[in-house]
């Protein structure tokens, strides 16, 4: 009878997880359908449940004709500058308030939180008359720093709060052997928060990779815009091509998912890590 019950139990368990995985992935199924379906369809008689896989030949050409690859790429920069540029300077300053005592210390873990308060649309204003200052206008590397600086506080509290956990008796066995402080973050520190450092990697890299604001008002060179930006400009005033926006919209999703789904479980212990005393 406890077998039974057991068995039961899990059954139950896995039919309802197999459930809240198809109603997850049923979004990405349905753009998948709709961008082999045709305007006629779409538009007129309905769009059928099963997708017309004998067009599948004829995405990449849709693709290719709205230049969703060059949109794609630079997306790419951008979430790939904000995560490398952020991941550096996050570590530092995690460790230098976890580990240092230096005057204002609070004052500056309060600014760095206070960042978080403030939302981008605030800050659309002064930061494009800093950019035209400084030449940044219509640059990809502008769009790297303006998401550095939201993104990077986010990640220095979760590595912080990593390195808190770390004793300091292992760091101080090392400055014993002569090892140096940037050998010690290197060597001992980094490796042992792995987890949260891709828990802060996942975050950053979604803030760049999904940036929208800033490039859609800094951002006038249409070779240069991410494909978030080129997406909403797909939307026609009389007409837009629903297919081929569904099409370049699941491109556009698949990396994020991917990227996402190779770093799950470090992303669940980066985020738990420090939340029990141990």
């Amino acid at each position: 009878m406890k077998n039974i019950r057991k068995f039961a139990a899990i059954f139950t368990s896995r039919l309802v997880l197999i459930g809240f995985v198809l109603v997850a992935a049923f979004p990405i199924y349905w753009m998948f359908n709709t961008s082999l379906a045709l305007d006629s369809e779409l538009f007129g008689t309905g769009q059928e449940f099963l997708p017309h896989l004998e067009r599948v030949g004829e995405v990449p050409q849709k693709l290719e004709d709205v230049g969703i690859f060059g949109l794609l790429a630079n997306s790419a920069f951008i979430a790939t500058g904000v995560t490398v540029l952020s991941f550096i300077l996050a570590v530092m300053a995690a460790y230098g308030l976890s580990r240092f005592k230096f005057h204002g210390k609070g004052i500056f873990g309060f600014v760095l939180f206070s960042t978080q308060m403030m939302p981008e649309a605030l800050l659309v204003v002064p930061l494009f008359a800093l950019f035209a200052t400084f030449g940044l206008l219509n640059s990809l590397t502008g769009l790297v720093l303006a998401n550095t600086a939201f993104s990077m506080p986010v990640a220095v509290f979760i590595i912080k709060t990593a390195i808190d956990k770390i004793p300091y008796e292992i760091e101080e066995s090392a400055r014993v052997d002569g090892c140096s402080p940037a050998g010690q973050l290197g060597m001992i520190v980094v490796p042992l928060v792995l987890p949260s450092l891709a828990a802060a990697a996942v975050i950053n890299f979604f803030d760049g990779w999904n940036e929208f604001l800033f490039a859609n008002t800094f951002i006038r060179q249409q070779e240069l815009w991410p494909a978030s930006v080129g997406l909403a400009q797909f939307m026609g005033q009389y007409s837009t091509p629903l297919s081929t926006v569904m099409a370049a919209a699941l491109l556009f999703t698949l990396p994020a998912i991917v990227f996402f789904l190779l770093v799950q479980r470090q992303i669940v212990s980066g985020l738990t890590a420090g939340a029990v005393k141990g």
